[in-house]
């Protein structure tokens, strides 16, 4: 099929009650700036009625919409992958499925993504509508992006990428994904621009802090090494203090001041000592672990049923496969959300 202009991409996770709201606003705003376009759908394994919806808004516009089906819930970047590998646009939006990302708001990062000859525009929020929680969560996700990357930019679920750097990262197919590390490891030339964020209009966010909290290991974990870095820093640290202490034991032995010989060293070098090394074996668990699950080729996400905009996918496929790195050369073929935003 023709590659498009701009590819919407958006995953769905028991949003049923504002998809048709979001279609209709997305493709008012695309077909007002003249955009050759095309909406693609990953429904994320939820449990309401969303697919319902989304088959009959595809059979509504099949020259436009694009759905696909995962066989359950894989995250929210793992479904991203999964409709990155379907998009033909040169340049790819991508937007949350409940009206919180404005689709009125999409041309200011086009215009961003053109005039500043950038690879990658995210949408800065004017005035974020999420509770204190949220805020403090993403805000870590955030300070741990720039520590890792040294990039200044608020990362967010509302962004626009172009072609190029979309290709570099989907050679990607192992799990634990994070969207914005994949890109950030590409390029440089990395931008905002402001954009409004609107007040979830139906239901509730399926975040929580442990999730959110996944999400900043999942940074740390598979795109740098400092974690053991400072593992290491700790152990020298702690070594550094034992000889300290026991100097100051012998200074107070020599000065007969102590009164329980023994006691107050053992129990300070035990603590000190046995937190750092659990500390350290838990961080060299998690990257080993990692390591475990993607030697055994745990699935990125897998497709249950999809179809394609245009004549050529006029019907649908049903498949049970997972991804493979040419997948988009296959006709027919083609995760818990997660974002930070």
């Amino acid at each position: 099929m023709a590659n498009v202009e701009i590819s919407v991409v958006v995953p769905v996770y028991n949003s049923e009650g504002t998809l048709r709201a979001l279609v209709d606003r997305t493709t008012a705003t695309l077909e007002a700036i003249g955009a050759d376009y095309e909406l693609v759908f990953v429904e994320d394994g939820g449990s309401d009625g969303s697919w319902r919806v989304l088959q009959a808004i595809r059979a509504e516009r099949p020259d436009r919409v694009a759905i696909i089906r995962l066989m359950r819930n894989y995250g929210q970047h793992n479904a991203l992958m999964c409709g990155f590998r379907r998009a033909r646009g040169a340049v790819v939006v991508t937007m949350d499925d409940d009206l919180q990302n404005p689709p009125e708001e999409i041309p200011k990062l086009l215009t961003a993504i053109h005039e500043r000859d950038l690879d990658l525009v995210y949408g800065r929020y004017e005035s974020k509508r999420h509770s204190s929680w949220r805020n403090a969560g993403s805000k870590m996700v955030n300070i741990f992006y720039r520590a890792v990357f040294g990039n200044d930019v608020t990362v967010t679920s509302f962004r626009a990428v172009r072609r190029p750097l979309l290709d570099a990262i989907l050679e990607y197919d192992l799990n634990y994904t994070f969207i914005d590390g994949l890109l950030a490891w590409n390029t440089r030339r990395i931008g905002e621009a402001p954009v409004a964020h609107h007040a979830r209009s139906e239901g509730r966010s399926g975040y929580n802090v442990r999730k959110l909290t996944a999400l900043a290991l999942n940074l740390f974990t598979n795109f740098s090494l400092m974690p053991l870095q400072l593992v290491s820093a700790c152990g020298l640290g702690v070594s550094v203090l034992g000889f300290l202490l026991a100097f100051y034991y012998l200074a107070c032995a020599l000065a007969s001041e102590i009164v329980v010989p023994g006691y107050a060293s053992t129990i300070i070098a035990i603590l000190i000592i046995g937190g750092t090394q659990l500390l350290g074996m838990g961080i060299l668990g998690e990257y080993l672990g990692r390591l475990h699950l993607n030697v055994n080729r745990k699935p990125q996400y897998r497709v249950r049923e999809e179809s394609e905009p245009g004549p050529r996918a006029s019907r649908q496929t049903r498949v049970d496969a997972a991804h493979e790195p040419d997948a988009r050369a296959h006709a027919g073929t083609t995760g818990e959300r997660s974002h930070v935003d």
